[in-house]
């Protein structure tokens, strides 16, 4: 979600503004080489994050699951209105 925000200023940051003093001109070029490898970048960036968030998440699965096979539960189901022992 972050990264769609990113977006319009990588669009921005892909412009390039010359001005001339002389001739009391400016000019704004947009280069598209520029926005892609930005974009490029994000997404590599997005797709390295998901990819250390899904190994933190698998070692976490990991251990809760190391920790319930050591649990130890005994259940009485006795339905005849005895005590348990």
């Amino acid at each position: 979600m972050r990264l769609f925000l990113a977006l319009p200023m990588l669009a921005l940051a892909a412009c390039q503004v010359t001005t001339d003093d002389k001739n009391d001109q400016m000019t704004i070029e947009y280069n598209q080489d520029v926005a892609e490898n930005g974009i490029a970048d994000a997404a590599n960036t997005a797709e390295e994050l998901a990819g250390k968030v899904s190994n933190d998440v698998q070692q976490t699965a990991d251990k809760v699951e190391n920790k319930a096979d050591n649990v130890d539960v005994d259940v009485d189901l006795d339905t005849d209105g005895n005590k348990a022992n």
